[in-house]
C-alpha cells in the first residue's frame, strides 16, 4: 500500500481510523477497487471494506525458514 486516507466518516461525523498502513501488502477481490493511470503509473483506489487480508512479511519468512 503506498498510500491512505484518514479513514471513514460515520453519519455522527467521526472518523473510525483506518485498520491497514502504508507499506502494508493486501488482499483484496479481482473486481474491487476503481484502476486509474497517474504519471504513466497505474493505481488501483479502493475502500478499506473490500481488503479482504493483511499479509504478515514475518509468517512468509518463517514458514520457508522452516
Amino acid at each position: 500500500m503506498i498510500a491512505i486516507g484518514r479513514g471513514k466518516r460515520l453519519e455522527d461525523g467521526k472518523v473510525v481510523p483506518i485498520d491497514v498502513k502504508v507499506g502494508d501488502r493486501i488482499l483484496f477481490g479481482k473486481y474491487s477497487g476503481s484502476e486509474t493511470q497517474l504519471e504513466n503509473t497505474e493505481y488501483i483506489v479502493m475502500r478499506e471494506d473490500d481488503v479482504l487480508g493483511v499479509l504478515n512479511p514475518t509468517s512468509h519468512a518463517a514458514k520457508k525458514a522452516s
